[in-house]
């Protein structure tokens, strides 16, 4: 549907102090605090996990060597959406000088409706963390307490019992992600790196991680997760996050959250000649997912 005069006549008014509506601020680029950003030229993009090797066996003397395999664990895919929205302005209101005067204010809006369903998109991956309906490349949900491995054995990345974000909970998903293994059940060096939390926890967030001292105590006793530099990008934000007791630790493992980018958005404009019509349509391509589950843990709350 076209934009029309009659909808444009306030436009007109004289003493009109303001439009509103159209231009308020957004949330912007927090998938980047989350996400590593690759390019794509395919419908597609997979990534395989591989299982590595075993534990190195001791070789008697005169005897052969061992021999082991590396097999693949899964495949992580990615399938592009492609995410579009437009608008249209009337041949008469363009003829009456109205397109000049609203065109950059509907882009504007039209920008911002893109930005937002990216960061819905984006965040749906953790707002799914403990969905079994929605299951990635080991066939399990994102935060589970029983990934399989090649192994034989699993591994848990979200919390035995869950529980809302305090101190305790906190150090108890630290010292789980110290405990993480491979695919062949070796240990592995990963680390927390950042909490990633919904408004509603920021408050509680910053007590955590910004107090030199223990928080809620009167004791004397120091911040141990503050002062042992766990957590060395602190906390953030992210207003897409819809649980609001849920909360997530991102960890240093690689190939963990990927935002593959197959068509950056671009904008078009063309005139309808049947209609006279002057049309404006943004349009971009791309997809949100992990391909490790190690490199979260998460707790949907008590």
């Amino acid at each position: 549907m076209a934009i029309t005069r009659s909808q444009l006549l306030k436009e007109l008014e004289p003493g009109l102090n303001a439009l509103f509506g159209l231009e308020y601020d957004r949330y912007d680029s927090e998938h980047a605090e989350i996400y590593e950003t690759e390019s794509s030229d395919r419908a597609f993009e997979e990534e395989v996990m591989l299982a590595g090797f075993g534990q190195a066996p001791v070789k008697g003397e005169g005897a052969a060597v061992s021999y082991d395999s590396s097999n693949e664990a899964y495949t992580a895919r990615y399938t592009h959406e492609t995410i579009a929205l437009a608008f249209a302005i009337t041949e008469e209101a363009v003829e009456d000088n109205l397109y000049d005067r609203l065109s950059s204010r509907y882009t504007r809006a039209l920008a911002r409706s893109m930005a937002n369903t990216k960061q819905v998109k984006a965040a749906n991956v953790l707002n799914n963390a403990f969905s079994s309906t929605f299951t990635f490349g080991d066939g399990k949900e994102l935060c589970a307490t029983d990934h399989p491995t090649v192994g034989g054995g699993d591994f848990r990345n979200e919390l035995s019992t869950a529980a809302d974000l305090n101190e305790t909970s906190l150090e108890q998903s630290l010292i789980d992600i110290a405990a993480f293994i491979d695919e062949r059940g070796l240990k592995i060096a990963l680390q927390g790196r950042k909490l990633i939390i919904p408004p509603a926890l920021q408050f509680v967030a910053e007590r955590l991680t910004a107090s030199q001292l223990r928080p809620g105590t009167a004791d004397n006793d120091v911040n141990a997760s503050r002062s042992m530099g766990m957590l060395p990008e602190g906390y953030v934000v992210n207003h897409f996050l819809t649980d609001t007791d849920a909360f997530f630790i991102k960890t240093d493992a690689p190939n963990g959250f990927k935002h593959f980018e197959r068509m950056s958005i671009k904008n078009s404009m063309e005139g309808d000649f049947e209609t006279g019509n002057v049309r404006y349509k943004a349009r971009e391509r791309y997809s949100f997912g992990v391909s490790d589950p190690r490199c979260v843990f998460g707790s949907p709350g008590a």
